[in-house]
């Protein structure tokens, strides 16, 4: 019972997590403090993603499947959420029943567990950065998106970047350069915007020791074959491409001003 009770007290205090949302997170605090910008264009759905025993559960997709169609195909995204996402939930759960009371550390978010990486098993690296990932990824999306990005995030980009079309490029390229599985990443390192990729499902919130890229996450794309296959094959530089016209650049002007 002890045990039982430890891990659901775990879970009530570090498992609320939404379409790239975290509460309890320093970063989604601030990056969704007001209630404009969690309804931004109605693309940030409801925050409560945890069922009623204390799990994390799959958070609401902001649209519906078909709705990034023509760039991102419907059987895609079904299989890519319905599937690939929820399997992360599920495995991330399991690898949760596993920690005992004493590596589990209270009022703690993944992305405080994140920044101590080390101390949790692999299923929690793994499926952890699976779960999140892919929550803000989907926030990152939304139909008719593209564009150029306007305010602070726009100029910032244009200041770091030359311009626009220079940041499209050296993104685009971090996406292809990434061999085999995993993401690109445009995030705010020590003030500055930096791209970069990371493997797998790591992410730039994590404490790797030596490894991958650090920072507060702007962008994210994923570059795993799933994202992608059944549209375009083996034709990773199609789905980048693709992804310009459905980004949403007032989610990631919202992160970015946290």
């Amino acid at each position: 019972m002890e045990n039982n009770n430890t891990r659901r007290n775990f879970l009530k205090q570090t498992a609320i997590l939404s379409t790239g949302t975290i509460i309890g997170s320093s970063l989604f605090n601030s990056a969704f403090a007001s209630e404009s910008a969690l309804k931004l264009e109605n693309q940030i759905p409801e925050l409560d993603t945890m069922d009623f025993q204390g799990n994390y559960s799959l958070p609401k997709l902001p649209y519906a499947y078909d709705a990034l169609e023509p760039h991102i195909d419907k059987m895609t995204m079904e299989i890519h959420y319905s599937k690939h996402h929820q399997a992360y939930v599920t495995n991330l759960n399991k690898a949760i029943e596993t920690l005992d009371k004493n590596v589990v550390e209270h009022s703690k978010s993944l992305e405080s567990i994140f920044g101590k990486m080390s101390k949790f098993p692999e299923a929690i690296r793994n499926n952890g950065g699976g779960h999140y990932n892919h929550s803000l990824f989907w926030s990152l999306m939304k139909p008719n998106g593209g564009g150029t990005p306007k305010g602070k995030l726009g100029d910032a980009i244009t200041s770091t970047f030359g311009s626009f079309d220079e940041f499209k490029k050296q993104f685009s390229d971090a996406s292809m350069k990434r061999f085999g599985s995993g993401w690109a990443w445009l995030v705010v390192q020590d003030g500055k915007l930096v791209i970069g990729s990371t493997a797998n499902q790591d992410n730039p919130l994590m404490s790797l020791r030596g490894k991958g890229l650090k920072g507060k996450p702007v962008l994210a794309l994923d570059v795993w074959e799933h994202a992608y296959y059944l549209k375009n094959q083996n034709r990773r530089a199609d789905y980048i491409a693709s992804f310009w016209n459905v980004v949403n650049w007032e989610a990631a002007e919202t992160l970015f001003n946290s």
